[in-house]
């Protein structure tokens, strides 16, 4: 398998002739993990034409918005929630809190004072509250605990002060005090306002009411405000299954490259960074350069992606085309105007006869590591973000999911960026953290396609993003030092000039920049 980033895959239209010189990393050469097709001689299908880069982003998100239809949510104790997704609204289960309870260590007390103080044990929470107050009672409380019935305010320790009543009677011999008899009472050394310090029954939230909407992320705080509702368990949406199919004889697992053979690169990245994009990741299987197993591998997954490196374009052991048309796959982006990466594609693969809802596809990446990188934030990260995401309300006998069985067609229409400088996140902390542009200006010149959009590794420093210099196809010094992806349009990009921006799905290394001030130039 050639490390070659590919040209295009049929000729460019009249109006948009091949570049003969093209960027230094993006020479004409082989095709990237150049296969033929199965044995037996079968010829590669027909010529098809590249998808534009937003609109194969758009594709992508509508393939998984179109598969969300056959799955079900599943309930999981809290304890096995976190960073999962709500499937619906979270609805409190009981008020909060359920009764009157004391915000404050003191007393409670009714009516004006001073108050004559219950010789009692003092209310604590989680015990029965205590009986009703009369006017001019007070009893001791705790954080917590129940309000007495009667009660009109907490008057808290430190604004308090108890003393006992004077009596008739002869002074103490030795200390001259006079007698002290009676129950204990009560004063406060400032105003007592009415309801203070108290937390009324459903002061938070009542029964019923919507505490978060369906489609966030469940974070510890959100665990916490689930228990407090009275949840046990969560309706979350189900990880998107994913299995990965390594392909190339060429390949290594150990050691050092020799005689031809190189380290495979991919199969120890893809598998955490489709973790991190919100899958479950099967396995990662390596197939080689072997047609039948790859069409046994791909027609038997049950996952809801398949993803493959290498074998998407036309050389003499690229099979992954035969292969899908042979499983009756439909394509439905073969071929992306980006660079690196132009050879990815994205298949609606056949129906399960034993689950006839479940919607699965396949992702093929190219052999090279960038442009493997290229793919999975060009149509793996959309698909799944997409696939992960709550079904929009929907009318009774109405459909708010697109059919899958029609295959999306192009959208003329790039995602939105939402402002300068900061990503469009779900929220501080989310997860998982799907890469949505956001623009930044770049500092330096960055060199384009001539007709397709590049993907440049990025790292913020000083409010810009500063383009990296190992950002060849074969390349990943430059993306393990990066902040993100920018988008470079076709022509290239000035100094100053705002770029979309892909965030990486993880949070930026402290200090990275810094350690890579080499490569600033």
């Amino acid at each position: 398998m050639s490390l070659k980033e590919p040209p295009p895959v049929v000729p460019a239209p009249p109006d948009e002739a091949p570049d003969s010189t093209g960027p230094a990393d993006e020479t004409p050469g082989p095709a990237d993990g150049a296969k033929a097709g199965p044995a037996g001689g079968a010829k590669a299908g027909p010529a098809h034409r590249a998808t534009a880069w937003p609109e194969a982003r758009a594709a992508a998100r509508r393939a998984g918005a179109g598969a969300r239809a056959g799955r079900e949510p599943s309930g999981l104790p809290l304890g096995e929630a976190l960073g999962r997704v709500l499937a619906g609204p979270l609805t409190a289960l009981a008020d909060l809190p359920s009764f009157d309870t004391s915000a404050m260590d003191g007393w409670a007390v009714a009516g004006p004072g001073p108050w004559h103080v219950r010789e009692e044990t003092a209310v604590l929470a989680g015990h029965a509250p205590a009986a009703a107050l009369a006017t001019g009672e007070a009893v001791r409380i705790a954080t917590g605990a129940p309000v007495p019935p009667g009660t009109t305010a907490v008057l808290r320790t430190e604004h308090s002060r108890t003393e006992r009543p004077r009596t008739e009677g002869p002074e103490h011999p030795r200390t001259g005090e006079p007698p002290y008899g009676g129950r204990l009472l009560l004063h406060a050394l400032r105003e007592v306002v009415g309801g203070q310090d108290i937390r009324p029954r459903g002061q938070e939230c009542r029964s019923g009411d919507e505490l978060l909407p369906a489609g966030t992320t469940v974070t510890p705080a959100v665990l916490g405000l689930a228990a407090a509702a009275g949840y046990d368990a969560l309706p979350v949406l189900p990880r998107p299954r994913v299995e990965i199919l390594v392909l190339g004889d060429e390949l290594l697992t150990a050691g050092l490259p020799h005689d031809g053979l190189i380290r495979d690169a991919l199969g120890p990245m893809l598998g955490p960074w489709l973790a991190a994009l919100g899958a479950d990741v099967l396995a990662t299987r390596r197939i080689g350069d072997d047609a039948e197993a790859l069409y046994a591998a791909v027609t038997g997954s049950t996952a809801d992606l398949v993803v493959t490196t290498g074998g998407t374009a036309a050389g003499p052991v690229d099979h992954v085309h035969r292969v899908l048309d042979k499983a009756g796959a439909v394509l439905l982006v073969d071929g992306v105007k980006v660079r690196p990466g132009h050879p990815m594609l994205l298949a609606r693969l056949g129906a399960d006869p034993a689950r006839p809802r479940h919607v699965r596809h396949l992702v093929g990446l190219p052999g090279n590591p960038l442009a493997a990188v290229s793919g999975l934030l060009t149509l793996a990260a959309p698909l799944l973000a997409a696939l992960t995401e709550p079904a929009p309300f929907a009318e009774p006998g109405s459909s708010t999911e697109p059919d899958p069985s029609t295959e999306p067609g192009p959208s003329a229409e790039a995602e939105p960026s939402t402002g300068p400088g900061a990503p469009a996140e779900s929220g501080a902390g989310s997860e998982p953290r799907t890469p949505v542009p956001y623009r930044v200006p770049v500092r330096d010149e960055v060199h384009g396609h001539p007709h397709d959009t590049r993907l440049v590794p990025v790292v913020r420093h000083g409010g810009t993003a500063v383009p990296l210099r190992y950002n060849g196809p074969a390349m990943l010094r430059g993306i393990a030092a990066a902040d993100g992806l920018a988008v470079v349009p076709p022509g290239g990009a000035r100094p100053g000039q705002e770029l979309d921006v892909l965030d990486l799905p993880w949070p930026p290394t402290a200090g990275a920049a810094p350690a890579q001030g080499a490569c600033f130039t």
